[in-house]
């Protein structure tokens, strides 16, 4: 049989005998340790104490980590993002409300004794011999000793079991315990003013759900500020601290209880001289009902962002890329889970607000006919840093969302850091080609067969040295021209600016597959689901499926004159103690010459100049512009532009499904047409900025990739700024000019549609 418990009289005594041997023991540890230590009476406790660290760190708490952006200029605060929903402050920005009230209704004398009220134990003891509860009799500071070591237990364990087991037992009402938790108290006021240890507990208690401290709990419960409490709201939340699921506000049932409890705190406060009779009068007759309590949600996570939400998962999910956080990619999230980070990150959020809504205006997330998707990346050049990362479905990840409105994938960034798995690229492809064609003493004026034509199967028409010398085709393969027939002899700058699929499928066959794929592995490409990349005929016209972000960022290593910059998206952290931490340092090295890179950029210039495939996206605002435009089998259609500040790529297309673009409209365009339409304002906004604005003119291409012509920089305008080249292909005009007098349309990229 199971031991009975005490009861009656019997438990009356054994509790003032507990208690009472606690207050000798304390009152003795306090005042003679020497005459402790030769107790006999008192030698387990002695050994207790002896065994006990002095004192407890306070510490940092668990609280929020903050998000930031610019805007206007100055750094704005988006998103926040925590485990623990709590915001730590200072004694200033406490109301003093608050700190008199927690003493009235926990600790009347806290100012008064050492971190342990032996008057409140005696008085404990009596209570308990008169038969009543057992009391703890508890001081502020043996409570934030309780307190800390139940945090302390959370930030120690995930598993559910041990976590429980490990809070039940800092909250464990015995006298070992008791003895354990005096201690620590009377170490905590040798080692910290009264105001330290005070703020401390209106900082660390728990008002209520994943509600933590006076600050995030005046948000909550009256959509105001610690600092800003009245007498009555300061007296209410004071009143959750001991009962937060009984007592808290957010619940209309908890309404009348919280009065109760808030009315007894009033009355101390009146009792003690903390307020007037005219104070408490006002106070006392305040209902806590609907008039008062103002809920303001906790908005925690990217879905609740103010801005840039899919942006926002994409640095969560860089925390472990974060040195400043810590040594190890361990060490960097449990920095972040303990929060109190304030993350300065590279968005431009007036950019990013405009291309969000020229996305919606354009690709309307609305859209019933066919699931369409479209997003949007600027990188900065010659840096990496990332402005814009916006997309037309709004970011949500709390599976709550409209399914047809919402998702929680990110489009602008590869498998890992968003859920997608790319989309194929078109004739953006095209790019790779062309930098190969450099490097292999080629140059932009070189005239190129751009008649369709078909390769034999197994056939050596594709040298591929990584396939143990030649591309195997298991069939025959024809590409065709967008324009469906063949253009005959052009020159390199006629083959881009028209996007020519048979001029660049024939610069390969002069090439070698392996190469031309390692160019876009050195400028930073890679599949977004991390997939190997395709190096077969077919995609040197865009089967290849890397992220918007990525093919933005391959583009700038164009336009920074040959050098690879790794996107970024954090510049510094402040830390919880204000240390200002790094954030993702600038990753660069040169991966092109300069001399290739000036000359690819004044070849890609041509797609943006009048008759080009993406003049309709020139805002012709005297910022010189390069680009280049793609369709992959009318599923996706893409765009990439770059002024020599900044570089940005958009893709519009199937999340899922096969709806042929070109024959579905939106707007009144052909949804095959839209990227124009989109990228222009995204371009013009960027020129305009005084951060990012008015880029400057590209470098000037050498002779010997020029093949000896020589050639003048256009100059933005709403004609060609010099008659166009010579007869051949399909240009008109005869002798030397700029090189952009011929082209046909949209170069029709390769590639089957692919699910984020």
């Amino acid at each position: 049989m199971s031991e009975p418990k005490p009861t009656g009289l019997l438990r009356s005594i054994l509790g003032l005998l507990g208690f009472s041997a606690l207050a000798a023991v304390l009152v003795v540890a306090l005042t003679a340790p020497a005459i402790v230590a030769t107790s006999r009476v008192t030698n387990n406790a002695v050994g207790l104490f002896e065994n006990l660290p002095d004192y407890v760190k306070i510490g940092n708490q668990s609280q929020r980590n903050i998000l930031y952006g610019l805007r206007g200029g100055e750094q704005v605060p988006f998103a926040q993002v925590y485990d623990q929903n709590r915001q730590e402050v200072a004694w200033d920005a406490v109301s003093p409300f608050a700190k008199d009230a927690l003493v009235a209704a926990e600790d009347v004398r806290f100012y008064s004794h050492g971190g342990v009220d032996v008057a409140g134990i005696a008085r404990a003891a009596v209570n308990n011999l008169t038969g009543k509860d057992l009391q703890g009799a508890s001081s502020i500071e043996q409570q934030l000793v309780k307190q800390l070591a139940i945090q302390d237990a959370v930030a120690s364990y995930t598993d559910p079991k041990k976590l429980e087991a490990a809070k039940a037992k800092a909250q464990a009402n015995t006298l070992d315990r008791k003895l354990k938790e005096a201690k620590l108290a009377i170490g905590l006021e040798k080692n910290y003013t009264k105001h330290q240890i005070l703020l401390a507990y209106l900082n660390i208690a728990g008002f209520g759900g994943n509600t933590y401290g006076i600050e995030a709990a005046a948000e909550q419960y009256y959509s105001t500020t610690a600092a800003n409490l009245t007498l009555a709201q300061a007296a209410s939340l004071i009143a959750v601290v001991q009962q937060p699921p009984l007592r808290n506000p957010g619940s209309q049932a908890n309404w009348e209880r919280n009065t109760s409890r808030r009315d007894v705190i009033l009355g101390t406060m009146l009792s003690e001289k903390m307020i007037t009779p005219a104070q408490y009068a006002e106070a006392i007759a305040t209902p806590v009902d609907a008039t008062t309590v103002k809920i303001s949600s906790p908005k925690n996570g990217c879905t609740y962002a103010s801005a840039a939400k899919a942006f926002c998962d994409y640095v969560i999910k860089n925390v472990k890329n974060l040195p400043g956080l810590g040594e190890s990619a361990d060490d960097r999230r449990e920095a972040w889970r303990r929060g109190g980070n304030a993350v300065y990150t590279t968005i431009d959020l007036d950019q990013q607000e405009n291309a969000e809504r020229d996305l919606a205006l354009r690709t309307p997330a609305s859209e019933t006919r066919f699931r369409l998707g479209s997003a949007v990346s600027t990188v900065q050049v010659g840096t990496g840093r990332i402005l814009i990362m916006a997309q037309n479905k709004g970011f949500d990840d709390t599976g709550q969302g409209d399914p047809n409105q919402t998702t929680a994938i990110n489009f602008n960034t590869d498998k890992e850091y968003g859920g997608s798995s790319g989309f194929p690229v078109g004739s953006t492809w095209k790019l790779f080609t062309l930098i190969d064609w450099l490097q292999n003493g080629h140059g932009i004026q070189d005239t190129v067969n751009a008649n369709i034509q078909t390769y034999p199967a197994r056939s050596k028409s594709f040298p591929a040295r990584c396939d143990g010398g030649y591309a195997y085709l298991p069939e025959s393969y024809t590409p065709k021209n967008d324009s469906g027939r063949s253009e005959g002899q052009m020159s390199v700058l006629s083959a881009t600016k028209g996007s020519v699929n048979a001029a660049f499928i024939n610069m390969a066959s002069k090439l070698d597959l392996c190469d031309i794929r390692d160019v876009a592995v050195s400028m930073g490409v890679h599949n977004a689901d991390n997939s190997e990349l395709a190096h077969v005929p077919a995609s040197i016209l865009g089967t290849n499926t890397p992220s918007p972000l990525t093919m933005a960022n391959a583009y700038a290593t164009v336009a920074s004159g040959g050098k690879l910059c790794q996107p970024i998206a954090v510049d510094k952290i402040v830390g919880p103690d204000g240390t200002e931490l790094p954030g993702q340092a600038q990753s660069c090295s040169q991966v092109l010459t300069p001399e290739v890179a000036a000359a690819a950029a004044y070849d890609l210039q041509g797609p943006l100049q009048p008759g080009g495939t993406g003049s309709i996206a020139n805002p012709r605002d005297g910022t010189p512009l390069f680009g280049k435009t793609g369709t992959a089998e009318a599923l996706h259609s893409y765009m990439v532009a770059s002024s020599t500040q900044t570089t940005t790529a958009l893709w519009i297309g199937n999340i899922e499904g096969s709806q042929n673009m070109r024959r579905i409209s939106i707007g009144g365009i052909l949804a095959s047409n839209l990227r124009t339409y989109v990228m222009k304002p995204i371009l013009a906004a960027l020129n305009a900025s005084a951060v990012y604005g008015k880029g400057g003119a590209f470098m000037e291409p050498t002779g010997t990739l020029l093949r000896s012509y020589t050639y003048r920089a256009p100059t933005p305008s709403p004609a060609p700024s010099s008659p166009p080249t010579t007869g051949t292909g399909n240009g008109t005009g005869s002798g030397p000019g700029n090189g952009f007098g011929a082209g046909n349309g949209n170069g029709n990229g390769g590639g089957g549609n692919r699910k984020p």
